[in-house]
């Protein structure tokens, strides 16, 4: 039985999601809510591996679409079943760094992968583990390039994509967002730091009162 909340942020590279997920696994703690922080590709030692191929190993640079999305897609079961449903069932608060929208927009829009078949993969791999709110840190692609410039770490085989791919990726979301407005919460990724988690904060706690009473 699921009695705790899943929360996921979603954008392209560079939106501070990472930042945001620090700040709200801190407010919670401060409100005696257990946390679990996650992400995708990842999670697990299995997932942990997936991620190193898809992002790093020079192997994974040769990787043809498809199976860049059936990758994912392992990942993503793993960490359902392994750490995301049983910390949901202890009452926990699951936050994942990306879920499935990603998939459905990085390789179903960016990737130009058939729609039908990334759904059929996604909910095969999720198995009705649907986030209960999803934050979108939209900003634009430009920007959002600049920010990656500015990053002292090499950029990664994803943050590597020409502009014209996160243009895409970015209209993506906002197609996704526009289609599930009661679960998507699209948010300014621009705005100061300390504004936006206290918009992520207000809003889970209008949403969620119950949760958050109890």
């Amino acid at each position: 039985m699921r009695r705790g909340l899943f929360v996921t942020f979603e954008g392209s590279e560079g939106c501070g999601k990472s930042t945001q997920i620090r700040h709200l696994a801190a407010w919670l703690a401060s409100v005696d809510k257990q946390c679990v922080t996650t992400r995708e590709p990842g999670g697990t030692p299995a997932g942990d591996e997936i991620r190193h191929l898809l992002q790093h190993a020079p192997q994974g640079h040769g990787l043809v679409s498809e199976a860049e999305l059936l990758l994912f897609a392992a990942s993503r079961a793993q960490l359902v079943r392994e750490l995301i449903l049983p910390s949901l069932a202890d009452g926990k608060v699951v936050v994942s760094d990306r879920f499935h929208d990603s998939t459905t927009v990085y390789q179903g829009v960016a990737r130009r992968l058939e729609a039908p078949i990334v759904a059929s993969i996604n909910n095969f791999a999720i198995d009705g583990c649907c986030p209960d709110i999803t934050f979108l840190l939209d900003m634009d692609a430009g920007e959002a390039h600049a920010r990656l410039q500015k990053r002292e770490r090499p950029a990664d085989r994803m943050e590597s994509e020409p502009p014209a791919f996160y243009q895409a990726v970015r209209g993506g979301y906002l197609k996704l967002a526009a289609s599930e407005p009661a679960r998507f919460a699209v948010l300014d990724a621009t705005l100061p730091e300390e504004e936006l988690s206290a918009r992520v904060r207000a809003i889970l706690q209008e949403k969620f009162h119950g949760f958050f009473a109890r």
